[in-house]
């Protein structure tokens, strides 16, 4: 197949997605042609199969504001007919579906190409939500060939939030489970913990939802109790304040505020745990990221968590804010060393068995399959 992605090519995890997908599609025979603003980080190497085409942006006077949504139907209109697309793929609702639908229309006398959208998570529970936003999202939605949700909860939210009578597919995110695996042998451990603490790490876009701030006083907490450090990869809003609270805790030695990293497979492999605390999740990429290297997670009770983290076999599940047990379920874990290789294994097993990129992508192929018989 011939396969056209939208997304957004930032850090973001529908931008991981997107981007690994396209790759694995690519590895298995289809062509794969991006399409976007900006090179998604993740394509930085050249892969066999996967063509990139940027959406240059014009400035005029007249527009007051930059009318992507607008320049990126016509650069979809372009590849699709040039290139002979069968499908548009965009992940995200907002611009990507509008715009998906609008260059459908317009190659409507010249082809019959199909939109596939996959929703991921704060484009239905927040931005989309937003009054302005709202019947666009609906439009979009239903106008698509085809519909994913990354999760359950999500699909659940996305059916009940915009009053939507239309058959959406669940199809898990996803890893390399064989780039994201155990090691034991990693020297970044020794530059962060070279008196043998145990790492806690954790992974976000550091956005008020994601509640960076309780992840430290969970450290805290378990600092307090177990020689330890906490890893805190990325950068957002809310990075100023955490090194606040990090300075007031007396944490400025064993918190490290490590920023946007590519090297986040070895981050993980050096470390013991990984924390998310979120207030919403659709999926928790991050988490799946940190289960395939062996890394148990204490999680909130949020959106797709409790589809992705097994209470009490791999991880732990809290309720929203409540800092003090998930800092008494990760000192639980970290000094009984029985029961954390057990809850290692197990996060490693349920990664592989459940979420692995051979297993997933599979169901993709299956969903354009679906969406292009329909024809």
């Amino acid at each position: 197949m011939k396969i056209g992605i939208t997304c957004y090519p930032t850090y973001g995890g529908s931008g991981v997605i997107a981007t690994e997908l396209g790759k694995a599609l690519a590895l298995r025979g289809h062509e794969v042609h991006f399409i976007s603003y900006a090179l998604p980080f993740r394509l930085a190497n050249f892969v066999e199969n996967v063509v990139f085409h940027e959406v240059e942006m014009s400035s005029y006077p007249l527009f007051e504001f930059p009318l992507y949504s607008l320049a990126l139907a016509s650069k979809m209109v372009e590849v699709a007919e040039y290139e002979h697309l069968d499908i548009f793929h965009v992940h995200y609702a907002i611009p990507h579906a509008t715009s998906a639908f609008l260059a459908k229309e317009m190659l409507s006398n010249k082809m019959d190409i199909k939109i596939i959208t996959t929703l991921h998570g704060t484009d239905i529970t927040l931005v989309g939500l937003e009054p302005s936003f709202l019947p666009l999202v609906k439009f979009s939605i239903e106008k698509s060939d085809g519909v994913s949700t990354v999760s359950r909860f999500l699909k659940e939210k996305t059916l009940t939030n915009y009053d939507i009578d239309k058959d959406i597919t669940v199809i898990p995110n996803f890893v390399d489970t064989e780039l994201f695996k155990p090691n034991s042998d990693c020297s970044f451990r020794k530059n962060i913990a070279s008196k043998g603490e145990k790492i806690l790490v954790h992974t976000s876009n550091f956005r008020q939802v994601k509640r960076v701030p309780d992840t430290i006083k969970i450290f805290d907490l378990v600092q307090k109790e177990v020689p330890s450090k906490l890893i805190l990869v990325g950068d957002g809003p809310d990075r100023s304040e955490c090194e606040r609270l990090a300075r007031q805790l007396n944490l400025t030695d064993k918190v490290k505020f490590l920023g946007k990293q590519d090297g986040l497979v070895e981050i993980l492999t050096s470390s013991d745990l990984f924390l998310i605390p979120s207030q919403s999740e659709s999926f928790g990429l991050a988490a799946l990221e940190a289960m395939s290297c062996g890394l148990p997670v204490i999680s909130s009770s949020v959106g797709g968590l409790p589809e992705l983290v097994a209470h009490n076999e791999c991880g732990f599940i809290a309720e929203i804010g409540d800092i003090e047990r998930m800092a008494k379920y990760a000192i639980d874990l970290l000094t009984n060393e029985k029961k954390y290789k057990i809850f290692s294994q197990n996060a490693r097993e349920r990664a592989v068995r459940k979420f692995d990129i051979n297993k997933v992508v599979p169901l993709y192929e299956e969903e354009y399959r679906k969406v292009l018989n329909k024809s």
